[in-house]
């Protein structure tokens, strides 16, 4: 019998590549994981890990096992949720992982209103980018992620679009960008430009606009954060494509014709995961707000 607090303890520690991040994770010590490692690999007759110095990795039976570890995991998970959805009730945790722009300008009514409807719900909220959301949802990790929705959908993944966030030329006041009324799309690479990295999904967004005409943008400095992109940009460091629901009169913005550009943000979850209660009347809140008449893609 393989032993399932071994198998977690495995997996923590091939995630972190750290056996004290692995105890901290776990709420245990770190001797306490060595241990539950050490008998994780007694019962199966092999190593599992390398220690070499501080360095933690996989060997090449750790490598083969960490898929299927993930899968029994989940498979059990998904297995407590049917059988606790049996009883009706709306409940238990609720993981979420969300951008912190939509935590910032789109969850505060959604969330205000959910814990009203559902105080036994304990929500565990995750901040991060919403790439690194989309993974953590592709992997298994988190039930629901609220995010700007990629540009292309994923097997394993349903998205269903919520609100339509349009996006904006901006600079600052004194800029000569803002001197002028209008901007054509072929002039704005001739001045630099501060953007989320391209490989965000607003980054490719906004690249692809401007390489579908053939234009090279002039990048000189890139951050994830549109809050330090709109600091930045309000200071006169450059221009930026920013959502409108962030303007204010520290920034202006620049008329450019006949070009609309437009994030959508959505939802996300595991095709193949079966959802709680909670997930699901989560779900179904955050789906009476969509600005879009189909719910699905």
């Amino acid at each position: 019998m393989i032993d399932l607090d071994g198998i977690k303890a495995f997996t923590t520690v091939a995630e972190t590549s750290s056996f004290s991040l692995a105890a901290n994770r776990l709420h245990l010590t770190q001797p306490a994981v060595s241990k539950r490692i050490a008998l994780l690999e007694s019962q199966m007759g092999v190593r599992l890990f390398d220690r070499i110095g501080r360095t933690v990795t996989l060997t090449e039976a750790g490598r083969a096992l960490e898929p299927r570890a993930l899968e029994i995991l989940l498979s059990i998970e998904d297995t407590q949720r049917v059988i606790s959805n049996l009883a009706g009730d709306v409940g238990g945790q609720l993981s979420l992982a969300t951008s912190h722009h939509i935590g910032l300008w789109h969850l505060p009514q959604v969330l205000r209103a959910f814990s009203a409807q559902h105080p036994k719900v304990a929500l565990d909220l995750h901040f991060m980018d919403s790439e690194v959301a989309y993974e953590q949802i592709v992997q298994g990790n988190l039930e629901l992620g609220i995010i700007t929705l990629a540009p292309t959908s994923h097997e394993r993944l349903a998205s269903i679009p919520i609100w339509r966030d349009e996006l904006v030329f901006v600079c600052s006041a004194d800029q000569p960008l803002a001197q002028n009324n209008k901007i054509y799309l072929e002039q704005l690479p001739e001045y630099p430009v501060i953007l989320p990295d391209m490989t965000t999904f607003t980054g490719r967004i906004v690249k692809e606009l401007f390489t579908e005409r053939g234009l090279t943008l002039n990048v000189s400095m890139s951050t994830n954060y549109l809050e330090t992109i709109k600091m930045l940009i309000s200071v006169g460091l450059g221009w930026s494509v920013l959502p409108k629901s962030m303007l204010d009169d520290s920034i202006q913005v620049i008329d450019v014709p006949n070009i609309t550009i437009e994030r959508r943000l959505g939802i996300i979850h595991h095709v193949q995961r079966t959802l709680s209660n909670a997930a699901t009347a989560f779900l179904d809140l955050v789906k009476s707000q969509s600005q879009y008449s189909e719910s699905t893609d």
